[in-house]
């Protein structure tokens, strides 16, 4: 067993690099190690919108994979943890690690980086931090694989691993890769953990390598991620299109249509043979009917709960304004017309994922986002209906 000496010949230290990692589109070395990233450099450049910096670069969906006996693993990291001034504290972002598969424990970091936003004036504080490190110890004997699932909320940037033993990068698993992309529900705001967000959890239940390009208020339509989800691999592609262009009272009914036609032209480009799914939003009963923008509930802060409603009016909808209702209408449309001249594509309605019952049982706790038991069931079912028996990922 190693000793805390981190020079003990005992500890090997092992390169972080792209060949230890799954689900990121492009490493960036850093001052401190790597920084894994879901959207490509190319993407990146097209865009200045700090909220999408730091969607894409809180690994969701990402892990290090690699072959051991180690019965010791270290992580140095660095996060980046982000507060809100009148809302509850925000807990560590967790590190989850599984062994052949199975869950083996579960780990966070303290310090790390902080940025300090004031959702009432918009106003930004940054303080620099330093790394800490995440241990999992007790593992067993003999060759095995290792997954340690990075946080999927917090921004992170891998600095050493450190075992007992050698490692390796995991060998290629044959298993079909499913490239998801959709909004902060499917990066997995209030997830419990990274494994435990919806696409992570149908994926692990179905037997899928998943590449998650949820990235939180980002899912917009934009032509950089398009070509990003063009130019990936992917054996399955799915794209949950919606809610954040309410949100962000983005475009109007017509722009909506050719701009979803223009990101399904896109990824045809590079995938005109893959099965793809385009799925519309699960039920918001404020924005069903209620255009956005969405918008923070400052007076829920002021009573330290955050909380959001939405600012539209449903009579603005015959000026063009966008609802869920409208969304999933067109929607239906457009991959009803297209499907005619691609066997490939198909729709399915969110709301059979969470709909009116799921509301009353489960009710979004902060008016849009599920928690974590509301996570579990989305991906179940997303498993169940596209990958079961019949679904169109079977």
């Amino acid at each position: 067993m190693p000793t805390d000496d981190r020079s003990s010949d005992r500890w090997i230290t092992t390169p972080v690099t792209a060949a230890l990692l799954r689900g990121a589109l492009d490493v960036e070395r850093t001052e401190h190690g790597v920084l894994p990233h879901r959207l490509p450099a190319r993407a990146r450049a097209q865009c200045a919108d700090e909220q999408l910096a730091m969607a894409e670069s809180q690994p969701s969906g990402v892990r290090l994979a690699f072959r051991t006996r180690a019965t010791v693993v270290e992580l140095d990291a660095l996060p980046t943890k982000r507060l809100y001034i009148g809302a509850p504290p925000r807990p560590d972002g967790v590190y989850e690690l599984l062994v052949d598969g199975r869950p083996a424990g579960r780990g966070s970091i303290s310090d790390g980086n902080t940025v300090t936003m004031d959702m009432r004036d918009g106003s930004v504080e940054r303080r620099a931090g330093r790394p800490g490190t995440v241990r999992f110890s007790g593992l067993p004997e003999g060759d095995k694989d290792i997954e340690i699932w990075l946080p999927h909320n917090e921004t992170t940037e891998l600095v050493a691993l450190r075992t007992d033993a050698a490692v390796e990068p995991a060998r290629p698993s044959g298993r079909r890769v499913w490239l998801h992309h959709g909004s902060s529900i499917s990066h997995g705001s209030d997830g419990a953990g990274p494994t435990g967000i919806w696409p992570a959890v149908a994926a692990s239940l179905r037997g899928v390598e998943l590449v998650n390009l949820g990235l939180g208020g980002s899912a917009l339509l934009d032509p950089f991620t398009a070509r990003a989800i063009r130019d990936a691999e992917a054996d399955l592609i799915s794209l949950k299109i919606g809610i954040n262009l309410v949100n962000m009272d983005l475009m109007r009914l017509r722009a909506f249509g050719p701009a979803v036609h223009g990101f399904l032209d896109t990824v045809r480009e590079g995938h005109p043979r893959t099965p793809l799914l385009v799925v519309s939003p699960i039920l918001c009963p404020m924005h069903e009917e209620t255009p956005g923008p969405t918008a923070p509930d400052l007076g829920g802060l002021g009573e330290g709960r955050l909380t959001f409603v939405p600012m539209g009016e449903a009579a603005e909808v015959a000026g063009g304004k966008l609802t869920l209702r409208v969304i999933r209408e067109e929607l239906a449309r457009i991959v009803s017309e297209r499907a005619g001249k691609d066997p490939l594509l198909w729709y399915l309605d969110g709301r059979e994922l969470y709909g009116e019952r799921d509301s009353g049982e489960l009710p979004l706790p902060d008016q849009l986002h599920p928690d974590a038991a509301t996570h579990r069931r989305i991906g179940e079912r997303f498993g169940a209906r596209v990958f079961g028996e019949g679904g169109v990922f079977a």
